[in-house]
């Protein structure tokens, strides 16, 4: 059955016809609109909503769908929030992909429709980012972290409903391998929580340890030592292991896991995948103090085989955390540069003094300048005179 199209009619006549519509996809709903009005009217349809999704023909359930919508915008927002919210739940629930594609469009058209001062549109955005997690949509309605909490300011969004929100994109940015964007999402949600608070943010700390540590392509993580929900978890485990990565070599490590393998396991992090940070991570302090690095050293340190060190040492290059050159006739690796595992004061220092080297640098290269320029004067006077 093809869905009505709704054009040019009365709110009662669209009423209806919706539930007539949806009574005919099986729904347990009078086709006799209410005597208690048009909010009735419109919690009946929308309770019976989710029958739209047994339609065979996604472009029939959208136009129904967004029917709906046409009608609940039209409501005064006292009066609208429990529809609104029960109207998103069902939205959230479509059984495929190919109808949660249809529900993340009507939500779309939802959060569109409500306007834009409207106190709702938290409520549409957070079901949206919902499906948009079940339909690989996330880009669609999240890019930009400081707009969403620019946004988020304008809406007065109390600090409860930002760290739902924030939670929620950090699940869904994970599940759709955007580890580097949900890694800001989480310390962004870490951040909202104060030393008062700061024992209630146990889980997701847990969880953005947890993260760090298992994406391949997170390397530095010393900033995370200072989160205050992060500081609560010293003396666990957890943040025992978080230690070792940020600053310990694979020694360290191995030791840890030694000791503690079934956690290491629990965290569902893989043993094969650590070893291999570490690794890197242990070369990169290494390259700190030495830039002549022998084959002998990087197996020992390591605990390589010598005919590993080689394509070890690529897998170095290609991170991208250090740069270096492989002599294979000395065996021995020559370092240029490399990342710091931690930036503290020594690190500023360091930067310090080489910022001020290069203003030396540059006020001699001004004053050998103007010294140029003078005798180029004085040359071209003593011409013309």
């Amino acid at each position: 059955m093809s869905a009505p199209t709704f054009n040019d009619a009365t709110d009662e006549e669209q009423y209806f016809d919706l539930r007539s519509y949806l009574k005919s996809l099986g729904a347990d709903i009078s086709e006799e609109n209410s005597e208690e009005g048009y909010l009735a009217d419109l919690q009946d349809v929308i309770n019976a909503s989710d029958f739209c999704f047994r339609e065979a023909n996604e472009a029939d359930a959208e136009c129904t769908l967004n029917s709906i919508v046409s009608l609940l915008i039209m409501v005064p927002q006292s009066e609208s929030e429990p529809l609104v919210n029960l109207f998103c739940e069902k939205l959230t629930r479509a059984p495929s992909l190919k109808m949660g594609c249809v529900a993340f469009k009507v939500l779309q058209n939802l959060f569109a429709g409500i306007g834009e001062h409207s106190s709702l549109r938290y409520e549409v955005y957070f079901n949206l980012v919902r499906v948009a997690g079940q339909t690989d949509n996330i880009n669609s309605v999240f890019k930009d972290l400081n707009k969403m909490k620019s946004w988020l300011a304008e809406m007065k969004v109390g600090t409860e409903k930002t760290q739902k929100l924030l939670r929620l994109l950090h699940e869904v940015l994970v599940e759709s391998k955007q580890s580097e964007m949900a890694a800001k999402v989480m310390i962004e949600l870490l951040g909202t929580y104060t030393e008062d608070n700061a024992s209630q943010a146990r889980d997701d700390a847990h969880k953005c340890i947890v993260t760090s540590l298992g994406d391949p392509n997170t390397f530095l993580m010393d900033h995370l030592l200072v989160l205050k929900p992060v500081r609560f978890l010293e003396g666990e485990l957890i943040h025992d292991l978080l230690t070792i990565f940020v600053s310990e070599k694979l020694s360290s490590y191995l030791a840890f896991y030694t000791a503690n393998k079934d956690f290491v396991n629990s965290l569902g992090l893989s043993h094969e995948q650590n070893l291999q940070k570490m690794r890197l991570l242990t070369f990169m302090q290494m390259s700190e103090t030495q830039k002549e690095i022998p084959f002998s050293i990087i197996e020992q340190e390591l605990q390589l085989k010598p005919e590993e060190v080689e394509s070890f040492v690529i897998d170095v290059l290609r991170t991208k955390l250090a740069r270096a050159k492989i002599d294979e006739l000395q065996q021995r690796v020559l370092v240029s540069s490399t990342m710091h595992r931690t930036f503290g004061k020594p690190q500023w220092q360091q930067l310090r003094e080489i910022l001020f080297s290069w203003q030396n640098d540059l006020g001699q290269v001004q004053s050998q300048f103007h010294t140029v320029l003078r005798s180029s004067y004085e040359s071209v006077a003593n011409v013309q005179s």
